[in-house]
């Protein structure tokens, strides 16, 4: 199977102010073809689904039945060949199929047999996610897949383990699958269900109603089953004294990448991207400070970003640019989204207006209209130039979750090499 095509572009501003020793640098990576294009050998991907099953699933019993059509639905999707199985969640987890917690090879008999498996959930007992993670963990590993992917559903709190217990098995799993995270409703954590998304490489999303798990459980597998390379890093080479201050990903959504950090060789670094398939496009803004400013008309190299993969013969290289400077606000307007949220809740009108504001305004600047959307469903915007806005006095939950949940999704505006 030959593997898609990357580009590394740098989009960039090549002049630094006199004095200034600050590079900023969006390095943007794609893959050539569309989306469903020449997937991955399937002998090479394994997939696992994770639905809650704990006793709040039943409230109202459409929830669970729901889960069930989802998890049916995303089975349908898998290709032949491909690793699967299933595990229901509540205080501990089990696998359901195949029971003996293996993992079985998907064909028109085994995706029928786990359909049947699945319609016989049920729901009942707590909630402990990092239980759900450790035995896919084990699940995962039992499997020579290069390619492991799991989808883990939740409508509660993580209430039956510590904030350590969960924290361990999410960084037992870092590196072995990646996981995209949905919240049915309104009563789970957003933070719970970030923290594993951004240390898994997945996505996390609401769900408020549960007629739309079908859709959403389909849409990720379909992602997943275009997926062709595992463990791709972004490798940062940098000159002597100079220092990497960050390493963030900003589109499609906003990831910090920073502390992630693999050493490599001397002055090279490795930050995890994860599994592409064809057809994709992410950016990573990349922050240097060089050892001294240069003089007025003097050229430095910041950096040179390259994009790795591992093969049997050691590291390959599928692309590389030189980078130089460029700014982005994408992730100041996560940031103000979820800092005026948490200020609304903790009642500081004062500070959730300004901040919401800010966000109104970044929203407007950049022609993210989708943000501003969701914006409008918890402020009234008065000038969404200036970003003055009126907090609504009753704010659906299922609104202010999706502002906070897609709050690190950004779109890309047309980029200019000087700005």
């Amino acid at each position: 199977m030959s593997e898609p095509d990357f580009t590394v572009e740098i989009y960039q501003n090549e002049y630094l102010p006199e004095g200034g020793r600050d590079v900023n640098a969006v390095v943007t990576v794609a893959t050539a073809g569309t989306a469903a294009a020449a997937p991955a050998t399937a002998a090479s991907s394994a997939e696992i689904i994770i639905v809650d099953c704990s006793g709040s699933m039943n409230a109202p019993p459409s929830k669970i039945a729901e889960a069930r059509a989802a998890t049916a639905a995303a089975v349908d999707v898998i290709r032949d060949g491909v690793a699967f199985a299933v595990i229901a969640g509540t205080h501990q987890a089990a696998a359901i199929f195949p029971s003996d917690g293996s993992l079985a090879v998907a064909d028109p008999q085994t995706r029928e047999s786990a359909k049947r498996a699945v319609a016989g959930l049920r729901p009942g007992g707590g909630t402990a996610i990092g239980q759900w993670l450790w035995l896919a963990h084990r699940m995962f590993t039992s499997h020579p897949a290069q390619l492991r992917h799991a989808i883990l559903l939740t409508d509660g709190k993580d209430e039956h383990e510590s904030p350590e217990d969960l924290g361990t098995a999410i960084s037992l799993c870092e590196g072995v699958f990646s996981c995209d995270c949905r919240g049915v409703g309104t009563d789970w954590e957003v933070a719970e269900l970030r923290r594993i998304s951004t240390a898994l490489l997945g996505t996390v999303d609401i769900v408020p109603d549960p007629a739309g798990l079908a859709a959403d459980f389909s849409g990720m597998m379909t992602a997943a089953m275009g997926k062709q390379v595992a463990d791709v890093s972004l490798r940062i080479w940098t000159p002597q004294h100079a220092a990497i201050q960050f390493v963030k990903q900003v589109a499609p959504a906003v990831e910090d990448l920073t502390g992630r950090r693999t050493d490599s060789g001397p002055q090279v670094g490795d930050y995890p991207t994860g599994a592409w398939g064809t057809g994709e496009s992410r950016d990573y803004h990349l922050g240097v400070q060089v050892a001294a400013a240069g003089a007025v008309g003097q050229e430095m190299l910041a950096a040179r970003a390259s994009l790795v993969v591992s093969s049997p013969s050691g590291p390959e290289v599928l692309g590389q640019a030189l980078v130089k400077a460029i700014w982005t606000d994408e992730e100041e307007l996560a940031q103000v989204i979820q800092e005026g949220l948490e200020a609304r809740k903790e009642g500081d009108e004062d500070t959730a207006t300004a901040k919401l504001g800010r966000a109104v305004a970044l929203a407007h600047q950049s022609g993210n209209e989708d943000t501003a959307k969701l914006l409008a469903k918890v402020v009234d915007v008065v000038d969404a130039a200036t970003g003055t806005v009126s907090l609504k006095r009753k704010v659906d939950d299922a609104d202010e979750m999706a502002l906070d949940t897609r709050s690190v999704k950004t779109v890309r505006t047309k980029k200019q090499r000087d700005i």
